[in-house]
């Protein structure tokens, strides 16, 4: 029993798992005949020990009706973000889960299944949308094959799509993608589409007219509500604490947050907070947001 014991003690090193996924609390003999049982009644051998086969097929099952695990109390609120099927609170009221009720998912085949040993993620890169809602996001992505981890709506709701144990197709390069979250924050960005939130109750966005973006100007467009870029912070916080990507952007020589598409990004050697931009020269999101400014706000707060 003792080698058991050891050998699922280093499995949930190495994969994540917890003893709670079984409903025990220790790893002990209490621990193993709760495994046998959930191998037996998945017609998998009985031998009481989480190896990869027990642990994707556990990992699947939670998976499929995430919110129906979720804990009872986190001390610092109800809500909470999903790693490697492990629940990690988040200090924002509204965050939506992909299997719940009015949950956003991430299309099986628009992204990567990664159920093993838990995956090191680099980096956190914000995107902007181009649409009127986060609902009009997801289905487009689903759509064209792609996907992300995480939408912020109008009214600063967080939609996870899936578990960012998941390698999301968002980020342009399979390296990439496998070693980063991403988020799409809801912005249809053209002027004119402001008369639709105004018409929908979520009021006038604020134009940004002097958004640089390798030393391009763009041209005037909307900015987020504040409701989102606090949302966004609560999102990275909750990031840190989850996967450990440091709250730092990448800087210019100026020590300011870099506007333009940086090396480090691109070769895959920055850990931080990044814009789509900052990988790659052919994108433009999120031109106007400052990620050091947010990160500077969050330390004061």
């Amino acid at each position: 029993m003792e080698e058991i014991i050891e050998y699922n003690k280093r499995t949930s090193d190495q994969l994540g798992w917890k003893p709670s996924w079984f409903d025990c609390h220790f790893f002990d003999v209490e621990l193993i005949t709760a495994i046998r049982a959930y191998q037996r009644f998945n017609k998998m051998k009985e031998d009481g020990m989480v190896g990869p086969g027990t642990f994707r097929r556990i990992f699947a099952d939670r998976e499929k009706n995430i919110d129906d695990h979720l804990p009872t109390s986190s001390g610092i609120g109800d809500k909470h973000i999903v790693f490697n099927g492990n629940f990690y609170p988040i200090n924002w009221d509204k965050v939506v889960l992909w299997s719940e009720d009015d949950g956003l998912s991430a299309k099986e085949g628009c992204y990567r299944r990664a159920d093993g040993k838990k995956r090191d993620v680099k980096m956190f890169v914000c995107h902007w949308d181009v649409c009127l809602s986060s609902k009009a996001c997801q289905k487009i992505l689903n759509n064209r094959g792609i996907s992300v981890q995480f939408l912020i709506d109008n009214d600063g709701t967080i939609y996870q799509t899936m578990d960012c144990q998941h390698v999301a197709y968002h980020a342009g390069s399979r390296g990439h993608n496998a070693a980063s979250v991403g988020v799409e924050i809801t912005n249809a960005y053209y002027l004119r589409h402001n008369k639709w939130y105004v018409k929908n109750g979520f009021g006038k966005r604020e134009t940004l007219t002097n958004s640089v973006v390798n030393g391009a100007t763009l041209e005037p467009h909307l900015d987020f509500y504040d409701v989102q870029k606090e949302a966004l912070k609560a999102l990275w916080e909750a990031c840190n604490k989850a996967m450990k990507i440091p709250l730092k952007t990448v800087l210019g020589s100026d020590n300011k947050m870099s506007t333009n598409s940086e090396q480090i990004v691109a070769q895959g050697n920055f850990r931080g907070i990044v814009h789509h931009y900052h990988i790659t020269n052919r994108k433009i999101d999120c031109g106007g947001l400052d990620i050091q400014e947010l990160l500077e706000e969050m330390g004061n707060e």
